[in-house]
């Protein structure tokens, strides 16, 4: 395939730019347009589709690795200049080694709530070796590689946008689309006398697929305006499998942890030494399977335990969820999936144990004839609401000791080795709790009600899905349970957007999505 022409160029950031005064956007606290948000923000965007594109574009060609502190600081700088542009008050919170956060506020005269919105704009690393494109030169096609699109041009402004259309390039998809949807909403209100009904504020993390380590650290630095937040909305994660859209009320949380088996001091020559020294990978089989029955039941005991329930409201979302099983297992060439016949939404919200990688020698051309001297596993663990990170972290070293496993946290030393016939070592943990808020809370009900109607509005009556949970773990038990305030998901991108993998996209008709869902979020009713 040849390269798509249009690659951009990164804008020079202008250096001292005034803070635009927020009353250019903020005004009556009504909307003075006889239309309303989502309609002043939908005729924008038609007006301007070929310049959001290539504004998108324009920030996907920042790289944004959290460890990278010049280039992430340069991208914060990128986003928080575009929001100044857009008529927020916005700024780079700085930590000393650690990446910024773009902070943001918009006050609205006479609003008496106030919605906290996080994105984050770092993403994970990226080997270009791996990439049908470089992952940093935004590349446009005519429909999905799948679908045998093709390299086109970036339009030029007035020139028409399919929405079928498909950008390549790392966080297209997680997490820079909400960015760029938000500034188009903010723009547009701009332009055509719109006021928020809520006051904003933002929160841009520059390290969530590092952990979002320094969030709480940053969150400490604005304690005094995120005391006045009502509801935090995530805008992160794809659209429902069955491409509907959806809003999800709770995430896993996340931990990981290896586990490394001994056999002898040293590599041995499998023709000399096999079938008499122990054969690690072998023995690291045997315990990888004793953790995890034929049908995908973890076997720890108590795995399952500290689960908490989901409430009536979850449990009626549970059973309106469509039933993307059949297609999802046609798409990804499954026979069967772990737990069957239970829906992917039901296993979700159960704690999960998977082994994310093994190694014991090599395989292919660099197999040797040697049994190797240990095997690693790494396991990847998602917690639900109710589990403990520490807990079911021992719930597996409990598990490995009923195995008849001495448990060590360093390599074991000779008398060690000499003592113990079966030794592992345990490493890693930490990681963070899951969160989940109740969809009965009067603030989550304002968020469904505006949701719902932007779903109507573009995909027809009852088109918006409602999950308990989503699979994936972003940082909101920092909201919940550390700050005390409900917190929501509001995911837009394409559910197969090649999250975290090579040659990540974004599907166009998504962006468009979330421009419309945005608007209706910021002025929904209730807020003045």
């Amino acid at each position: 395939m040849t390269r798509a022409s249009g690659t951009f160029a990164r804008l020079a950031i202008p250096r001292g730019a005034a803070l635009l005064a927020l009353s250019a956007l903020a005004g009556p606290p009504h909307p003075v347009s006889a239309q309303s948000g989502a309609d002043v923000a939908s005729a924008y965007r038609r007006a301007h589709e070929a310049e959001i594109v290539r504004d998108f574009a324009e920030m996907l060609t920042y790289p944004n690795r959290a460890r990278d502190i010049e280039d992430i600081t340069r991208a914060g700088l990128y986003i928080r200049d575009r929001l100044r542009e857009a008529g927020a008050a916005s700024e780079l919170l700085t930590l000393d080694g650690v990446a910024p956060l773009v902070y943001g506020r918009l006050s609205v005269p006479g609003a008496t709530r106030t919605l906290g919105i996080y994105v984050h704009y770092d993403g994970q690393p990226a080997d270009p070796a791996n990439w049908t494109h470089p992952p940093f030169e935004p590349t446009l096609y005519s429909a999905s590689m799948e679908a045998d699109g093709e390299p086109i041009p970036f339009p030029e402004a007035g020139e028409a946008v399919d929405p079928e259309w498909r950008i390549y390039a790392r966080s297209a998809g997680d997490d820079k689309a909400p960015i760029a949807a938000v500034l188009a909403v903010l723009r547009a209100f701009r332009e055509g006398g719109v006021t928020p009904t809520s006051n904003l504020v933002f929160f841009f993390d520059g390290e969530e697929e590092a952990g979002s380590r320094n969030l709480g650290r940053y969150m400490d630095l604005r304690s005094e305006v995120l005391d006045e937040i009502d509801i935090w909305l995530f805008f992160d994660g794809p659209a429902h499998q069955s491409g509907r859209p959806q809003l999800t009320f709770g995430v896993r949380g996340s931990m990981g942890m290896e586990v490394t088996v001994y056999g002898a001091s040293r590599n041995l020559h499998s023709g000399h030494y096999g079938n008499w020294t122990p054969d690690t990978g072998n023995i690291l089989a045997h315990l990888l399977a004793s953790m995890k029955d034929e049908d995908g039941r973890v076997l720890v005991e108590g795995w399952y335990d500290t689960a908490d329930p989901i409430g009536d409201e979850e449990q009626a979302a549970l059973a309106s969820i469509p039933d993307v099983d059949p297609l999802l297992r046609e798409e990804l060439g499954l026979a069967w999936t772990e737990g069957q016949p239970e829906t992917i939404a039901e296993r979700l919200l159960l704690p999960a144990l998977n082994v994310r990688g093994m190694t014991s020698g090599n395989t292919g051309a660099l197999a040797r004839n040697v049994i190797p001297n240990t095997a690693v596993a790494a396991l990847g663990i998602r917690l639900v609401k109710g589990n403990d990170p520490a807990h079911l972290r021992q719930l597996v070293v409990d598990h490995i000791e009923g195995q008849g496993f001495h448990v060590v946290s360093e390599d074991p030393d000779m008398e060690t080795r000499l003592r113990y016939p079966r030794i592992a070592r345990v490493t890693g943990g930490g990681g963070y709790p899951a969160a989940r808020t109740s969809m009965a809370d009067p603030f989550v009900q304002q968020v469904i009600g505006a949701a719902s109607r932007a779903a109507d509005r573009a995909f027809g009556p009852g088109a918006l899905v409602l999950a308990p949970g989503m699979g994936g773990t972003l940082p909101l038990y920092l909201f919940t349970d550390v700050a005390g305030k409900p917190a929501i998901v509001v995911p837009v991108a394409n559910h197969d957007n090649n999250q975290h993998a090579p040659d990540e996209n974004l599907r166009i008709a998504n962006l468009w999505y979330a421009i419309d869902l945005y608007a209706a979020l910021l002025t929904m009713p209730g807020g003045v």
